[in-house]
């Protein structure tokens, strides 16, 4: 790994530069993709499966198909996907936004009502090794939050993804994978039901996809290539090169950084580093492309450094560094909370923004898979005392219509139907 002065200020940039390059013959191919399954629905998709997944239909793995898969699954790997899934599912519960009732002023009372969506579709990444723990990071809080159907879809699912899928509780899988698979979720086939968001992560034409149907089917965020920032000057080297390499090994893309203001610190981290990265191919070319040492002048200027990235995670080695305002996906605090820990056993979400995106949101939760509806109750009291706001704001945009749709129920004094009092909850949907 090289290391760089934060006084070097180009160099420093060219670390920590958004990689917001932009491929349109790549965008091309992945429209015709999307509007292939969009327009031809199954046929395009059974195409693409064939050619993309060397997938044969049926396409769909029924419950029965999961069962026993998932019995070959060795039995410690099983009771950790328990004990994963129940980890998720507990944060989960307390991710879920609030029901409340106010009174905003007596006659007016405002409800929040919190509601589930229908239908969610995951994405489970399937390229060189199955990912359990993508499935349930995405499925089990969907099932915590009150989702009806929860259909996942994967390339490979082997039979690890398939016992995780039943501990989550998806309701449908299907082998497929791609930008395919993304366009079936957004749009429908006679195989694949239309979903109301898509969520989880995926490679390059899975994150292109989501981007396309994103203006006709929610999606939790472009996510982008990986990416770690630890902050820390003492500690064991090995450790923090441990976690570096481990981040690393995901995708010659992924970007993996320590910032320090310990130059002795930063050489041995990076002697490790090397050490260790030897024979590691994926690790070596994804620490040659985006991995860096910057040696800042103070512990300041380093958190500084790491807010600007806005990373996916970041590692800070002391309780200290953590108060005061931090920009990232998650956050990792002491030297035994390995960014790891939360990829599979703390409960707290592992798929996570990235490319910068940690500036306006977090992690998936709980609460991406609701919806929040304001339900207003008005009396004819609480209305004449609002009219006071209304009319003139009303008339101060020239809505006149809006105006007059108050005064004339408070000219005309006729009790109309009976109202529920305010704060009276209505019927819930199911």
């Amino acid at each position: 790994m090289r290391i760089i002065a934060s006084t070097d200020r180009a160099a420093v940039n060219r670390v920590l530069a958004r990689r917001g390059h932009r491929d349109p013959a790549f965008e091309r191919r992945v429209r015709r993709i999307v509007e292939g399954v969009r327009t031809s629905g199954d046929p395009a998709l059974v195409d693409f499966a064939r050619r993309f997944d060397h997938v044969e239909p049926p396409i769909e793995i029924s419950i029965g198909d999961m069962r026993r898969q998932a019995t070959r699954v060795p039995t410690d790997v099983r009771q950790a996907i328990g004990r994963a899934a129940r980890a998720i599912a507990r944060v989960a519960s307390r991710q879920m936004p609030a029901h409340w009732e106010l009174a905003v002023v007596p006659g007016v009372s405002v409800e929040q009502r919190v509601e589930p969506i229908e239908r969610v579709g995951c994405y489970v990444p399937g390229g060189r090794f199955p990912l359990p723990s993508s499935l349930l990071m995405t499925a089990v809080p969907a099932r915590v939050a009150g989702v009806g159907e929860i259909i996942a879809v994967c390339p490979r699912p082997d039979p690890v993804v398939m016992a995780a899928a039943l501990e989550a509780g998806v309701t449908r899988l299907f082998r497929v994978g791609g930008a395919h698979a993304i366009a079936a979720l957004a749009y429908g086939t006679k195989t694949i039901p239309r979903v109301d968001k898509i969520v989880g992560p995926g490679n390059k034409y899975v994150a292109a996809a989501k981007s396309l149907v994103a203006g006709d089917c929610a999606i939790d965020f472009y996510a982008g290539p990986t990416e770690i920032v630890i902050v820390a000057a003492s500690g064991r080297p090995a450790w923090v090169a441990a976690d570096i390499i481990a981040q690393a090994e995901h995708d010659p893309d992924a970007r993996s950084i320590l910032i320090t203001w310990s130059r002795p610190f930063a050489e041995r981290v990076a002697r490790v580093v090397r050490a260790q990265s030897k024979g590691r191919t994926i690790v070596a070319r994804s620490l040659a492309k985006h991995g860096a040492v910057i040696v800042t002048r103070s512990a300041g200027e380093a958190i500084a450094l790491a807010n600007r990235l806005a990373p996916e995670h970041l590692v800070l080695d002391r309780e200290s560094l953590a108060r005061q305002p931090l920009t990232a996906g998650a956050v990792f605090i002491g030297p035994y909370t390995a960014q790891a820990a939360g990829d599979y056993a703390t409960g707290s979400n592992h798929v996570l923004p990235t490319s910068g995106a940690a500036r306006f949101r977090g992690g998936l939760g709980a609460a991406d898979f609701v919806r929040l509806m304001a339900v207003q109750r008005v009396t004819r009291p609480g209305l004449a005392r609002l009219a006071a706001t209304i009319v003139p704001l009303a008339r101060a945009e020239g809505l006149i219509a809006h105006a007059e749709s108050i005064e004339v129920r408070l000219r005309s004094g006729a009790p109309g139907p009976r109202a529920a009092r305010p704060g009276a909850r209505g019927p819930r949907s199911t």
